[in-house]
């Protein structure tokens, strides 16, 4: 058994995960809400209660909302403030006296979904998380890959490769960013230039109204010409979907045409699947860290 922690803003959550895919009972635990050590204490708990009903596990993973800095070896860019940094990985591992493995929800996510998700068999994956922010990590031949830099999959603070008529600025100090434009922030900011309203993305892509359909169908555009410089570069066999935005249906009809646009051969014999295994997916590729 394998064990996998999904440490979230509202809630941290514990399974035990088999070699066959099989899981144990999950057990969760509300976070502390912006206390630091009261979160380590939390996960550390989880654990050991974890252990405590099913054995001990072979290895610890943790799916976190944010990345190690390899300059520094604290957290960084974690929407869990409380966390930025901090030695999270040293401070849990001092607290259960053990090793453990850590990576960003994107990584895990793509690892779970290229081990056993919707992206298993395939020699390469890149995962792309569509939600509130825009994020990816990348497998290749079931080995999660990391750069120098702990970067690897940050496509979403890559300038968007399509002309816009406006500027938005992102919060890393860039301007268009990726994650500007086809979040889900910024599909309702493309739908309240046009109407004056502000309401969810997942709203806009129920709705079937003239202008909430143009929207959906700009942020497809923008999705096609950003991928095609992941493809461009990567050239993955599958590119998998997570977050609320992987939802939206007109994403697998209408992105393999539009794509071919903004590669090389013209023509595109990638896949594009929504996730198997959905809000689970990061606890699952946590354990297989």
């Amino acid at each position: 058994m394998k064990i996998g922690i999904d440490l979230g803003g509202t809630k941290v959550e514990a399974v035990g995960l088999y070699a066959n895919g099989n899981e144990t009972k999950r057990i969760r635990k509300t976070t502390p809400q912006g206390l630091y050590h009261e979160t380590v204490h939390t996960v550390v708990q989880l654990i050991n209660e974890l252990e405590a009903l099913e054995g001990a596990a072979e290895s610890v993973g943790i799916c976190t909302p944010g990345s190690i800095s390899p300059f520094t070896g604290v957290m960084q860019n974690c929407n869990s403030t409380c966390l930025n940094g901090k030695n999270l990985k040293t401070d849990i591992e001092q607290g259960l006296k053990r090793s453990i493995k850590m990576a960003n929800d994107a990584d895990c996510l793509t690892l779970s979904e290229a081990t056993d998700g919707a992206a298993a068999g395939a020699a390469t994956v890149f995962g792309a998380i569509l939600g509130t922010g825009v994020g990816a990590g990348y497998v290749a031949h079931n080995n999660l890959i990391t750069g120098p830099n702990a970067l690897t999959g940050e496509w979403g603070h890559n300038p968007l490769p399509y002309q816009v008529t406006t500027d938005r600025n992102c919060y890393c100090g860039r301007i268009n960013c990726i994650e500007n434009w086809v979040s889900g922030p910024g599909i309702s900011q493309s739908f309240e230039t046009e109407t004056g309203k502000h309401i969810s993305a997942e709203e806009i892509a129920n709705m079937q109204t003239p202008e909430a359909q143009a929207t959906i169908d700009l942020f497809i555009e923008q999705l096609a010409a950003s991928l095609g410089t992941v493809i461009n570069t990567l050239d993955p066999e599958v590119i998998v979907f997570g977050g609320g935005l992987s939802n939206i249906k007109q994403i697998y009809q209408k992105l393999p045409k539009r794509i071919t646009n903004y590669i090389m051969p013209n023509a595109c014999n990638t896949q594009f699947i929504q996730a198997k295994h959905g809000c689970s997916s990061g606890i699952r590729g946590a354990a297989r860290l």
